[in-house]
Formats: structure tokens, C-alpha cells, sequence
């Protein structure tokens, strides 16, 4: 799932690379969109194999839709600056650090929704260390999606982008640590099914109506020259059919 929505939103992103105006911004917009709930439906998936043996746990759904919100504004004005200014290297390296606060953002704010008869507590160590590799692997996301071309480069982008989220995840979760407030065990195991389902169809549909989107909305020959124009990609102009000359 992270993946499949961070593949779908540099997608976007480079789409929004080769227009102007309203078009761009919404090609943007779109691809934080896809980004932010890739993270968010990776996040709640993985948390149905978080066990715990003496806490029952479910989510507070406004909470974790709030997490869904976040994703989309911070990761959005990360793609939106890398989008408007694609050629900067400053501004590169300022998206990649806001789409993976980002990323940690729609984390920690997601673990907040958690309830249980119990706290949470955090080495905060290993906390920063899940934002660097947030940060460092969006970066890397970010700038591979703008300075390749082909699918398969869109591709490659993406599994960068899945593992800044999966990386930032899990390193999370190893820093955490529940504390019971009382004895409670054997009563505990996963969050029920019927609380993160809800939680999940929406963004899962969602996602979908994204792909879609992409899938019915290829990149055309002079999209791919224009991208190529103004982000100075190396590589040969895509060529088009013309009719042959008279005279």
C-alpha cells in the first residue's frame, strides 16, 4: 500500500510538472493525496498485526482521520514546493524534509488515537532516528521522481518513497513501549477488525479513484518534451507525427 499510493503520487507530481496553472495545482494536489494515504492505510494495515498481550486496544476515528489530514497538508506542501521549483536543489531538499516530518506526523499522530487502559512511551532516540530515515528517503523519492522519465524509474521512485514509510513505521513502533495502568493479561491481542476496517475503506477507495485517474490520463509526447524542457532531463524529445512537408 505505500507503495501503490507513493508510485501514484510522484506520478502526479511529474504530471504536474508538465502543465501550468489551475491543471498543475490540482496534479499536485492530487499526488499529496496519494501519498498521504498510501501512508495512512500502510500505517493502520500494519497496526492489525500489533499485539498486545495484556491490553485490549482500539482507535479513536477522529483522531485517526486527523492523521489522514495531516499526511495530505504536510506532504502536500513538500510535493507542492518540489513541483513549483523542480529544478532547485534548495528547495528539493526542503520538500524532503517537510514530506517526511510528514510521514512522521501522520504516525505518531496515528499512535495517538490508540485507546487502551494504558500509556504510551517512547525512546526518544529511536524516535528521531525514524524521522531521518523519513526525511532522508523522501528526499531521495522526491528527486528520483523528478530527474527520471520512464515508468519503471516511477516506479523505482515509489519503492524509495515505501521504504522512507516503512522504515519511519517500524522504527517507531520499536520505540514504543505500552505501559498497563492494570492487570490485565490474557485480555489483550490485535484491534478488532470491525474498528480499523471503517477506518481503512474510505482512503483504500480513495487510493483507487487515484489510480484510475493516472491510468485514464497518460502522459502525452508533448507533456513528456515539456517536463523535459523544464526540468532539464537529459534524453532524446519524444517524437511526434507530423504531416509530411510540401513543396
Amino acid at each position: 500500500m505505500a507503495m501503490l499510493g507513493s508510485t501514484l503520487g510522484l506520478r502526479c507530481t511529474v504530471r504536474g510538472l508538465t502543465t501550468v496553472g489551475r491543471r498543475r495545482l490540482g496534479w499536485l494536489a492530487l499526488g499529496a493525496v496519494a501519498i498521504g494515504t498510501g501512508i495512512f492505510t500502510m500505517h493502520f494495515i500494519g497496526m492489525m498485526g500489533f499485539t498486545s498481550p495484556a491490553l485490549p486496544i482500539t482507535y479513536d476515528a477522529t483522531i485517526s482521520y486527523a492523521s489522514l489530514a495531516v499526511a495530505i497538508l504536510v506532504v502536500g506542501l513538500g510535493v507542492l514546493l518540489v513541483g513549483l521549483h523542480p529544478t532547485s536543489v534548495p528547495a528539493l531538499l526542503l520538500a524532503g524534509v517537510i514530506t517526511g516530518l510528514g510521514v512522521a506526523g501522520m504516525h505518531y499522530l496515528g499512535m495517538a488515537g490508540m485507546r487502551m487502559d494504558g500509556g504510551l512511551a517512547y525512546d526518544p532516540l529511536i524516535v528521531v532516528l525514524s524521522v531521518v530515515v523519513a526525511v532522508v528517503a523522501a528526499t531521495a523519492a522526491l528527486w528520483f521522481a523528478i530527474a527520471a522519465r520512464s515508468l519503471g524509474a516511477a516506479l523505482g521512485a515509489g519503492a524509495v518513497m515505501a521504504v522512507a514509510v516503512n522504515g519511519m513505521h517500524y522504527l517507531g513502533m520499536q520505540a514504543l513501549t505500552l505501559h498497563a495502568h492494570t492487570e490485565t493479561v490474557g485480555l489483550g491481542g490485535r484491534a478488532p477488525l470491525e474498528t480499523l476496517m471503517p477506518i481503512l475503506l474510505g482512503p483504500i477507495v480513495l487510493l483507487l479513484v487515484v489510480g484510475l485517474v493516472v491510468g485514464l490520463d497518460p502522459m502525452t509526447a508533448d507533456e513528456l518534451n515539456t517536463r523535459a524542457r523544464r526540468t532539464g532531463t537529459p534524453g532524446r524529445p519524444v517524437a511526434r507525427l507530423t504531416e509530411p512537408q510540401r513543396g
